[in-house]
C-alpha cells in the first residue's frame, strides 16, 4: 500500500511550508489525483487519520479530486483526452501519445491558521 508513503510525503511537505509560511494547523487539505497516477482514493481515506495523527493535520477534512489524463500525439500534436497509459491518438490513431498529465497526485489546495 504505497498510499501511506504518498501519505507521509504530504505530511513532510505540510510541515516543511509551516515552517516557512508560519501557519500551525491544517484545516483542510485537498489532494488532487491523477487518472494514471495508480493511487487509490479509497487508500489514502483510510490511512489519512493514521498517518496524519500528531501533526499539524491531525482532524484535518480530506478532500480528493481526480485529474483528468491527457496527451500529446507524437504524429499530429493534438491533446487527447486518456483513459490508459497506452491510448493511441484519438483524432489520427498514431500508437505514440505521451502522457503531459495525469500521472501525478500534488496538495491542491490547504484550508490553514
Amino acid at each position: 500500500m504505497h498510499e501511506v508513503s504518498l501519505l507521509e510525503n504530504v505530511r513532510e511537505i505540510l510541515q516543511e511550508h509551516a515552517l516557512t509560511q508560519e501557519f500551525t494547523q491544517v484545516k483542510k487539505i485537498t489532494l488532487e489525483i491523477g487518472s494514471l497516477s495508480c493511487v487509490e482514493p479509497e487508500a489514502l481515506r483510510f490511512g489519512f487519520s493514521a498517518v496524519m495523527k500528531g501533526s499539524l493535520a491531525e482532524g484535518a477534512e480530506l478532500n480528493l479530486t481526480q485529474l483528468e489524463a491527457q496527451g500529446q500525439c507524437a504524429s499530429c500534436q493534438s491533446m487527447v483526452i486518456m483513459q490508459h497509459h497506452y491510448d493511441a491518438c484519438s483524432v489520427c490513431e498514431h500508437p505514440f501519445v505521451t502522457v503531459v498529465q495525469g500521472n501525478e497526485m500534488r496538495i491542491k489546495d490547504l484550508v490553514v491558521i
